[in-house]
């Protein structure tokens, strides 16, 4: 039986207030089951990056209902929201995020750092990340130092690193050029198939979408169409 990992329900998200209110989420209602591959699509200002901050606990609904495993989400706080946040999710971005300076391997194991693992353990996990996607060969070089296509894969490492059940994955090609971009779409949608991991990615691109289990489809705040796709 498939189990449902996000159930949103009349979700809405206003920010502002009075005259100067904004609603970016006009109340949708969808779920996503655990291993699906889902595209979020929209043009700039549609709500989807919107929509994605609040699955990713990391901004709050206005109100409507969040379930993420059966937990309304509304009930984290804190410590709790955070540690959450960091155990189930691993985040890519166009943007690379990376510290510029420090070791490929000090940049994946960040997030370990934060949760208080150990030195030897943060290493032992941030190599076995680097070795999935064929970069432990890279692990003391500088961030700097690396092409763009290296450093998209240290931040899919790194997003890695928690074993997350969930990846977010915000224009993952978007400062790539053609060919390294299908080279970490291959990886991220690999991980969705091998992993079993929920892949949610955030694009515009209709041929990234289209490789996507199903799409929702986000115009002025609201769900206008989900089409099921056959993954190519």
């Amino acid at each position: 039986m498939t189990q449902q990992i996000f159930t949103v329900h009349d979700l809405r998200k206003t920010y502002g207030h009075g005259q100067n209110a904004f609603e970016a989420l006009k109340g949708v209602s969808f779920t996503i089951d655990r291993g699906e591959s889902i595209a979020i699509l929209g043009k700039s200002g549609s709500g989807k990056s919107t929509l994605m901050h609040v699955l990713a606990l990391l901004d709050a609904p206005t109100s409507g209902k969040l379930s993420l495993d059966g937990v309304d989400t509304t009930s984290l706080r804190g410590k709790n929201l955070n540690a959450v946040r960091n155990k189930t999710f691993g985040f890519v971005f166009q943007q690379f995020f990376l510290t510029p300076n420090a070791t490929v391997l000090e940049n994946v194991t960040l997030p370990l750092k934060i949760a208080g693992v150990s030195a030897s353990e943060r290493r032992r996990r941030g190599m076995e990340a680097l070795r999935q996607l064929e970069l432990d060969d890279k692990a003391k070089n500088k961030a700097v130092n690396l092409s763009g296509g290296q450093k998209q894969r240290v931040v899919i490492a790194r997003a890695l690193v928690n074993n997350p059940s969930i990846i977010f994955a915000d224009e993952p090609t978007g400062n790539l050029d053609s060919a390294t971009g299908a080279v970490v779409e291959d990886i991220l949608f690999d991980l969705n198939a091998q992993n079993g991991i929920t892949l949610i990615v955030v694009t515009h691109d209709e041929e990234l979408a289209a490789r996507c289990d199903r799409q929702l489809r986000i115009r002025d705040g609201l769900l206008v169409d989900e089409t099921l796709e056959v993954a190519a």
